[in-house]
Parts: structure tokens; C-alpha cells; sequence
């Protein structure tokens, strides 16, 4: 079964994060290609900036840039390729190795938002693993799954939101009158609360999501 994730990654070595994170107002987005050679370290960036100058004197000092090239600049809008040092951490690398497509990249934050296309669950969890290794923060937003005739019993969720919101319907935190708190919840489940209400938002929006919501892709 195909997976499609939203992510949210930060790092000090994740592309272009320490220009993200010197420059106000920079909006970054990566130009979708076609395909991606395995190991690839050079790509296309639309930058959004009102000041060429200061943004090509930031790339010339950001340690994730190895060399850059303007290819177009309108405006305050410019169209760079970069080519990322070797100690660059790029996503990219293992959504590639699992055959997985990075369908969006932007940045939010200081980090970056990504939409991926993922070959099935297991995909998810390798790239999971890979931001795991590295100390990458990672965030998985959504999940929705497609393809086979199975796919309608996971609705989208996480292992960890399926045990979340399982464990919060057999306490009684549904219930009305609700009969546990959340922090009793997240007691039994050996979490935050903190922990506890953001697995469980996620994986209500997913449920709405995979299920009655018509999901806008924009």
C-alpha cells in the first residue's frame, strides 16, 4: 500500500538551514524534478528574497553550500541550482534509497515541510530511522494510505496514533461524561501529556482526513 506523508524535519545541517535561519522573511521551496539519481546532491531552488546581495553573500557563508548558480531572477524571486557540501543532511538521500518521491519541499520554520510518496509503511519508517540516526527532529503531520483492498483498516494512522486513540477509547476519555482525564491517558500509555494530545489531534485529523474530509493538496 502507497503512503503519503507530511513531515516537518529540522537540523543545523539540513540544506540551506543556516541561510533559512539568518535571513527573515526567506521563503525557500525545492523545484520538483521528474526523477533523482541515488545520491544526487545538486538541485533546482525557487528563493523568494528581497534583497539578492545579502542572500547570495548568506550562501556564500552557509556550510551546506558547496557552490551555487543563478539561473533566473525576477523581482525579488530567483531560480538558483545549489550543489550541497558532503556533510549536508538531505532527506532526499533515503526517500530515494526506499524509492520514495519528494512530491513537495518548503521551508517552515527553521526547518523544512515536505509531502512524500512512499512506496508503503515500511518506507516510512526507513526514513523515520535515517532522521533517528542523524538527530534529525522529525514530525510526521499526516498520514494517508492508498492502494489495496486493505488499506481502509489503518485510515491513514500511525502504529503509535492507533494505540493512542485505541488506549483513550477503552479508558472512557471519549465517553460523555469523559471518564479519565488526559493526563490519565497519558499515564497509561507512559507519555506526556503533551505527548498524549498531540498523537491523538494527529490521529483524529488523519481519521478525518482518510475518511469524510475531502483533502485539499494544496
Amino acid at each position: 500500500m502507497s503512503v503519503t506523508a507530511k513531515i516537518h524535519i529540522q537540523h543545523e545541517r539540513l540544506a540551506l538551514v543556516p541561510t533559512l535561519r539568518a535571513l527573515h522573511d526567506i521563503e525557500i521551496q525545492v523545484i520538483t524534478q521528474g526523477t533523482t539519481a541515488p545520491g544526487a546532491t545538486n538541485f533546482p531552488f525557487l528563493v523568494t528574497y528581497d534583497d539578492r546581495a545579502e542572500l547570495e553573500a548568506r550562501f556564500d557563508e552557509d556550510p551546506t553550500v558547496e557552490r551555487y548558480e543563478l539561473v533566473d531572477w525576477t523581482d525579488d524571486t530567483g531560480i538558483y541550482y545549489i550543489a550541497h557540501t558532503p556533510e549536508t543532511l538531505l532527506i532526499s538521500t533515503v526517500v530515494t534509497d526506499v524509492n520514495g518521491l519528494l512530491v513537495h519541499t518548503e521551508t517552515k520554520g527553521n526547518g523544512w515541510l515536505a509531502r512524500l510518496l512512499l512506496p508503503n509503511r515500511e518506507a516510512l519508517s526507513a526514513v523515520w530511522e535515517f532522521a533517528t540516526e542523524h538527530d534529525i527532529s522529525l514530525e510526521i503531520i499526516e498520514v494517508y494510505g492508498k492502494g489495496d483492498a486493505g488499506a481502509g483498516e489503518s485510515y491513514g494512522l500511525t502504529d503509535e496514533q492507533t494505540a493512542a486513540l485505541q488506549t483513550a477509547y477503552e479508558e472512557g476519555y471519549f465517553g460523555e461524561p469523559r471518564e479519565v482525564s488526559l493526563d490519565e491517558v497519558a499515564s497509561v500509555m507512559g507519555l506526556s501529556s503533551t505527548a498524549m494530545s498531540g498523537r491523538l489531534r494527529r490521529g483524529m485529523r488523519n481519521l478525518v482526513g482518510a475518511t469524510i474530509a475531502e483533502v485539499d493538496e494544496e
